[in-house]
């Protein structure tokens, strides 16, 4: 049997890779994405060999690809391969469980894609500290990134007020009683959701300035002893000991420099790291919370009754279906899966809400 999405898989993957590498200012760091992009080509080739397909008729990228490169035009090409690397990452987990059902025996491959970038950098004479440094923190970074949070956001505002909205509806048929409970609901998950949002980022913040006033400390009182600890950090990247202890040392001259060096190489915590505002993180999850919060509400604003409430549904379930294949930006399923998925574990929800509104409502009117 042709596994079709296998070849799609790949495709895209050499699509998105040469996305990267035509977008990447560094040319070592491109020359890595083009590499990539080959091979991922190569794979596609093989599996259409394989199952005696044509190559000359190899299919286009997806249409999930294609809104990957968009995305990576507006938010920044970092959250291509963020989502590149958690779903090489999925797929081979799921390799893994899958051998390890049937008792297979593991092949190298089964991880390949997952280290492979590493791998390259590794071993390519020209890529530079700093570059493999500025990529590693890249790989670190990205799959967390704020697309994935906007949906997140959204899904929560919309979810937890659309059952909210239908607790509330079905407890009482009172036009204003839902809308005043609905936009309270909005308000006060939105505001929940920034301040928590500002306490991560603010708590976060100082705590790596704390650390590195520490690391200062150390390294005005002690020079010697961070100087031995830096040359341990380069010998265990492989860097031969002499040269290791040589560049401590020159490291360690300038003050300054070492303390950045010594953050960033000892700590892990890169300065710009500290640039992100708390306040603007603060605004941005109030924001995709009171997106998601306000889709639910609003059929109260002008309707009352099931009329409004059918409208409500109607309008919550299509948000639920958008964000629905929206994940599938991250996740490679299908969009109507993804979608319909989503709407069926929403509508549960609200309908249980609703039902529970509904018993409260006839026992008070009792």
């Amino acid at each position: 049997m042709i596994n079709f999405k296998s070849i799609q898989t790949e495709i895209d993957a050499s699509f998105l890779y040469s996305v990267l590498a035509d977008n990447e200012k560094d040319p070592n760091v491109a020359n890595v994405f083009r590499q990539m992009s080959e091979i991922e080509e190569g794979h596609a080739k093989v599996f259409m060999k394989k199952n005696n397909m044509d190559i000359s008729t190899m299919p286009p990228p997806s249409g999930r690809a294609k809104v990957l490169k968009k995305i990576g035009q507006v938010f920044g090409y970092d959250y291509i391969l963020g989502v590149m690397l958690d779903t090489e990452k999925s797929i081979s987990t799921s390799i893994l469980r899958a051998r390890d059902k049937h008792f297979s025996p593991v092949s190298i491959s089964d991880t390949a894609h997952v280290t492979i970038l590493k791998n390259i950098l590794d071993h390519s004479p020209n890529i530079s500290g700093t570059n493999l440094a500025r990529f590693e923190k890249r790989h670190r970074s990205v799959g967390g990134n704020a697309l994935r949070a906007a949906v997140l956001g959204g899904n929560d505002g919309l979810v937890s007020n659309f059952s909210l909205v239908m607790g509330i509806a079905g407890a009482t048929s009172g036009q204003s009683e839902v809308l005043l409970t609905g936009m309270a609901g909005l308000l006060a998950g939105a505001l929940s959701m920034s301040l928590g949002e500002w306490i991560s980022v603010k708590s976060s913040q100082e705590l790596y300035e704390n650390q590195m006033a520490l690391e200062m400390e150390e390294l005005e009182h002690n020079p010697e002893g961070e100087e031995k600890e830096l040359a341990l950090i380069y010998i265990s990247k492989g860097i031969p000991e002499e040269q290791a202890r040589k560049l401590a040392k020159d490291v360690i001259a300038n003050k300054e420099h070492a303390h950045e060096v010594l953050v960033k190489e000892e700590l892990g915590i890169n300065p710009e790291d500290l640039k992100g505002s708390a306040m603007e993180a603060a605004i941005t999850s109030f924001m995709l919370f009171a997106v998601g919060a306000i889709l639910p509400v609003i059929p109260f604003f002008f309707l009352s009754g099931y009329e409004a409430i059918i409208l409500s549904t109607i309008l919550s379930g299509l948000g639920l279906f958008l964000i629905g294949a929206a994940i599938t930006l991250f996740t490679g399923k299908s969009i109507w899966y993804s979608g319909f998925r989503q709407v069926i574990f929403g509508l549960a929800a609200a309908a249980i809400t609703f039902g529970i509104g509904k018993l409260i409502g006839v026992s008070l009117a009792g």
